[in-house]
């Protein structure tokens, strides 16, 4: 549906609602408070109506509060993720060396550095497309950020220091990655979202070194699926570690908790 050459909000609505965004009036006003032009308006609308996500078409994800900036090919933060911040915040208020591993955007890391104040704050991922990415939304929390495979990114002196290892590992089967919605399947990274045959790869793979890198008392927290927590429950113990699952039903999250 094209848009007149000075869009109003009912166009914008229309326009919206034609390409199948279901809050298209939540939506509108977000793009209408983005651009900055008519021309510029005009363009944001037919990135959105022909699928870029929401997200990459403001340049931004709100998260937790926060405005978290985001670019085209990194993994855009979820609003169940939210609640893992929420359970390594409440056990561990104290923490002052904090890790984001497979950090994406860098959205976790952000948001614990605002809610602790004054931290030692480390982000990590193997795509540099995401460590570009974190660097902007974690450089006002003096964090660092470093390109790498898990822990190989991390610099040694943390061993043994860190309190908080929040890693939001990539957990969807392979086989159903082709499964998930277009705006995730077409514009995000596999290796942000392909966990392996079961999805557990990767978790399997952060759970085994985690012991090395905590603290005494530290704790690591991943997402998983609902499906799959039982078996990610049992990877943590079989570490070594003390283990909870938190599970959200409003958000459809489910966090395991392991402390050293």
């Amino acid at each position: 549906m094209p848009l007149p050459l000075s869009p109003s909000r009912s166009s914008v609505v229309a326009a919206l609602r034609a390409a199948g965004c279901v809050f298209a009036e939540d939506e509108a006003e977000l793009i209408l408070g983005a651009a900055r032009t008519p021309e510029e308006l005009a363009a944001m609308v037919d990135r959105r109506t022909t699928g870029l996500p929401l997200e990459l078409v403001l340049g931004w994800a709100e998260f937790r509060g926060l405005r978290i900036a985001v670019e085209p090919g990194v993994f855009v933060p979820r609003r169940r993720t939210e609640f893992l911040v929420e359970q390594a915040l409440a056990a561990a208020p104290d923490a002052s060396v904090v890790v984001d591993l497979c950090c994406g955007s860098g959205a976790v890391g952000a948001v614990l550095a605002a809610a602790l104040g004054r931290i030692e704050l480390h982000a990590a991922d193997i795509d540099p497309a995401a460590v570009d990415c974190a660097r902007r939304n974690v450089a006002r929390y003096d964090g660092r950020v470093h390109q790498g495979d898990l822990y190989a990114a991390l610099p040694g002196e943390l061993r043994g220091r860190v309190d908080i290892l929040a890693a939001n590992v990539p957990y969807v089967p392979t086989a159903e990655v082709g499964l998930l919605p277009a705006e995730a399947r077409d514009h995000e990274p596999s290796v942000a979202l392909d966990g392996g045959a079961d999805g557990l790869d990767v978790l399997r793979r952060v759970v085994a070194g985690a012991a090395e890198w905590l603290a005494p008392g530290g704790c690591l927290l991943t997402e998983t699926s609902e499906r799959q927590a039982p078996d990610a429950v049992a990877a943590f113990t079989g570490a070594g570690l003390t283990t909870r699952l938190a599970v959200s039903e409003e958000l459809y999250a489910h966090v395991v908790i392991g402390t050293g």
